[in-house]
Parts: structure tokens; sequence; C-alpha cells
């Protein structure tokens, strides 16, 4: 497994853009599938994006696609949530999750570990 620790949450005005660091202490992280979820108050957590192990293959939800760009760099041990365009709906707290099962997964409960999350607050 791999410890992860999410970073680069704050409060930015519709339009405005910011980018979440999700980092992991573990020596096996290139061999991780990582996945961004987010969760609102009062909803489900829901997908957001999900990058395969080398980086090649990236998968989005609908509603962030164009807007949100995954990438990651293992020689950091880190992935990154670009998110431009922000508007108040994409206000929650955001984690990065790893798995080492699949290429890459929508799925939550196919991630094994997770970080503590990062909160994100676009402001209308």
């Amino acid at each position: 497994q791999v410890q992860l620790a999410e970073s680069g949450g704050g409060l930015v005005p519709a339009g405005g853009s910011l980018r979440l660091s999700c980092r992991s202490s573990g020596r096996t992280f290139s061999s991780h599938g990582v996945g961004w979820f987010r969760q609102a108050p009062g909803n489900e957590r829901e997908f957001v994006a999900a990058i395969s192990r080398s980086g090649i293959v990236t998968y989005y939800a609908d509603s962030v696609k164009g807007r949100f760009t995954i990438s990651r760099d293992n020689a950091k041990s880190t992935v990154y949530l670009q998110m431009n365009g922000l508007k108040p709906e994409d206000t929650a707290v955001y984690y990065c999750a790893a798995q080492a099962r699949y290429l890459y997964s929508s799925q939550a409960n196919q991630y094994n570990c997770w970080g503590q999350g990062t909160r994100v607050t676009v402001s209308s």
C-alpha cells in the first residue's frame, strides 16, 4: 500500500483555477492507478478523474471533461489535478486514491488507499 497526501485546495472565484497535488510516500507508487474523487456536503462521493500507472490513459467524469486535467510525475510520486473554469458546483472535499489491480477505475470501491482530502470552495 501507499500513503497519500493531498494539497492545493482553497477558495477561488468562479472561473478561476486550482492545481491539486497528491503525493505518495510509498515506493510502489508507479505501480498504482490513481483517481480523484470529491464529496460535497450531503452528497455521495463521486468520481472526478483517473489515470493509469504510466499516465498514458486518463478518464474523466462528464461533469469535468474539458475543464480538468489529471497528470502524474512518477519520479516525484505525485499526481496532479489541474482544475480550470471552476464552478460553484465544483465545491467539495477532493480525495485522491490509489489501487494496484486495474489499469484505471472510476469505482471508489476498487481503490484501497485514500488520502485525507483537500477542500475546494468556489465562490459565485
